[in-house]
């Protein structure tokens, strides 16, 4: 028995020089994006938006949270993705990111949430170019999950 339970250890554990990064698994239409968990504060379900007169075009509306009103920004907008109408599997999930210095939250519309997955390091690729509304600077990195290849995008660029 003592030998399963030490086989299981040195399975859980990554190879030397190797770590992994706990990320979200978020839809978005067709496509799935990872945001690294260590960003996200909580997963909501839909709430009233107020929309804002001459705001960015991903950044539309504000939302109330528990008295707290955050942006609520529209990630299909910023990629150059088709708009579609929310459904039962839409959520919020909200996300903390420091921009110049400063903790910034805001809430991220996704068509649906599936799981918080690990990444290994090994999995991690560099940005191709992706075409005009795909622009790298928006990427951090692209790694694959069940088969897929996922965007992780970085946060703070994106919304800098």
């Amino acid at each position: 028995m003592a030998e399963l339970h030490t086989f299981e250890a040195a399975a859980a554990a990554p190879p030397a020089g190797e770590t992994l990064l706990q990320v979200l698994m978020v839809g978005l239409g067709n496509e799935i994006f990872a945001v690294e968990t260590d960003l996200v504060r909580e997963i909501i379900d839909p709430v009233p938006v107020t929309r804002v007169a001459g705001a960015r075009a991903f950044l539309p509306a504000l939302i109330n949270v528990r008295g707290n009103v955050i942006p609520l920004a529209d990630l299909r907008t910023r990629f150059g993705m088709a708009r579609t109408a929310q459904t039962q599997d839409t959520r919020i999930v909200v996300i903390e990111v420091e921009i110049d210095g400063d903790a910034v939250t805001l809430g991220l519309l996704a068509d649906k949430v599936y799981e918080v997955s690990e990444v290994s390091s090994r999995h991690i690729q560099q940005t191709p170019r992706l075409g005009s509304h795909w622009r790298p600077e928006f990427i951090r990195f692209i790694t694959k999950w069940n088969d897929e290849f996922v965007i992780v995008p970085d946060m703070a660029r994106i919304l800098d």
